[in-house]
């Protein structure tokens, strides 16, 4: 999307890939509240046509499908075609053809004026290098009177990212993600709806809730897959020097397991929920 993907090919990389697919299921599983939370907000309804940004590997591109019914119609957006096969195979063993993939990117998005009912985005639009561009190019393709929604992180100082991210930056020292990577970049109270004002958007609203974010699994299976999955940060991840890495890594371990609840880890999750109004 014209973002910090451009800057860091390792956002495509074969490793991200692989531990995306090797991750799927207990990845969607981990995600399914904080999913169905973005999808309720957006509000879906039948023979819609609905945009997603950033769709990765589909959701919430997969629920909004479902909710938008045969007469309706998704297309999930990404700058990776890789992360959107695996979107595409999700969506067609639950025998979703509604569902369609694009790779483009957000800040000129190709589709004439006024083609979505809606626009949805979770997690992505902190990645955008320039948000009131993308916004205003969502505005474009919506029809007048139609929703954008999105979903962002909170802050950084919550479970998810102290215990592992948090943790690791101790050893690493430095900046803590790349240049235009910071997940957490609006979770300032109203900076997320004023970039929509911008940008132009009408009935401008925002909220912060605290969501289940739980790994049905244990520790070691978490942080494998969060150095793999979690561009962002791989940077200040490869600076750790090799002879701290095993202390970095018990440490890692010790902060995740104080979130441990028989067979998996409850993080809980702070994101923040944005939307604003075609007018």
């Amino acid at each position: 999307m014209n973002s910090a993907a451009d800057k860091n090919p390792e956002w495509g990389a074969t490793y991200r890939l692989i531990a995306s697919e090797k991750w799927k299921a207990k990845s969607a599983a981990m995600g399914r509240e904080v999913t169905e939370s973005l999808v309720e907000y957006a509000a879906p309804q039948p023979g819609m046509k609905v945009l997603d940004l950033a769709s990765g590997t589909g959701e919430p591109a997969i629920s909004l499908a479902g909710r938008v019914g045969p007469t309706g119609h998704v297309t999930a957006l990404d700058l990776s075609s890789e992360l959107l096969e695996i979107a595409a195979g999700r969506a067609s063993e639950r025998g979703l053809n509604n569902l369609t993939t694009r790779v483009a990117d957000a800040h000129q998005l190709p589709f004439p004026d006024q083609s979505f009912d809606l626009v949805t985005s979770r997690f992505g639009v902190m990645f955008f290098q320039n948000c009131v561009q993308a916004f205003r190019e969502v505005q474009r393709v919506l029809k007048p009177g139609s929703r954008a929604c999105f979903m962002a992180w909170g802050p950084f100082e919550q479970p998810f990212w102290s215990s592992m991210m948090g943790t690791a930056h101790k050893y690493a020292g430095g900046t803590l993600t790349v240049p235009g990577g910071d997940p957490c970049k609006y979770s300032r109270p109203g900076s997320l709806a004023a970039i929509l004002r911008e940008a132009g958007f009408a009935k401008v609203e925002e909220e912060t809730k605290t969501l289940p974010w739980t790994w049905q699994g244990t520790a070691e299976e978490i942080w494998e897959h969060s150095q793999a999955v979690s561009t962002p940060f791989l940077p200040m991840l490869q600076r750790v020097p090799a002879e701290k890495r095993d202390e970095m890594n018990r440490a890692v371990l010790q902060a995740v397991r104080q979130y441990e609840d028989g067979d998996s880890i409850k993080f809980g999750a702070r994101v923040v929920l944005a939307a604003g109004t075609k007018s």
